[in-house]
């Protein structure tokens, strides 16, 4: 006698069972959101404005809403600022970022890199955007590089395109010699 038949037949039987034994998908419990998010968006764009004149475009690859809708945290985030003319005049990327509606002001954190339309680099941990001051600001290390010159120091204040920086400690610079105008 053949094997074959009765192998066949356990085959048949066991797929019979299995197919009977459904199971439901799983179910969450409580929220998707991450850390209690209030929303989550995914491909977000905004605009950054002081009294109707635009300052920056936003956007970042996902957006968490806390606070009663008040503070945005932000994902892989690209800025793009203006002057007040409406030319672009720098692009900042971060890992992440934070939008405070109340203040109108913005965070970058992590990676954080600004580069101006003549080509400065300007690269830190930590960054601050003040619309209503047009300025970029930091506590945080940073460096900054413009052609063959590189400045380091800890902490600055600065438009977005970077022309006019004050350092607030600990300044150091290699390369090409800084020109100090004459009065």
């Amino acid at each position: 006698m053949s094997r074959a038949p009765f192998l066949m037949l356990a085959v048949a039987a066991a797929t019979a069972v299995a197919c009977r034994d459904v199971q439901s998908p799983p179910v969450t419990e409580g929220s998707v959101l991450p850390d209690s998010a209030e929303q989550m968006m995914f491909g977000v764009e905004f605009v950054l404005t002081d009294q109707g004149i635009r300052r920056a475009e936003v956007r970042a690859d996902t957006a968490l809403v806390y606070d009663d809708n008040t503070r945005t945290e932000l994902r892989v985030v690209r800025t793009i600022f203006y002057t007040p003319g409406g030319e672009q005049n720098a692009v900042l990327t971060s890992n992440q970022g934070m939008h405070h509606l109340r203040l109108g002001s913005m965070e970058a954190r992590g990676s954080v890199v600004v580069v101006s339309e003549d080509g400065r680099t300007l690269e830190t941990p930590h960054l601050k955007f003040d619309p209503s001051r047009n300025e970029i600001s930091s506590d945080s290390a940073f460096t900054l590089t413009e052609d063959e010159r590189v400045t380091q120091g800890i902490g600055f204040v600065s438009n977005p395109e970077m022309s006019n920086m004050r350092i607030l400690r600990a300044a150091q610079v290699s390369g090409t010699p800084v020109r100090i105008p004459k009065r």
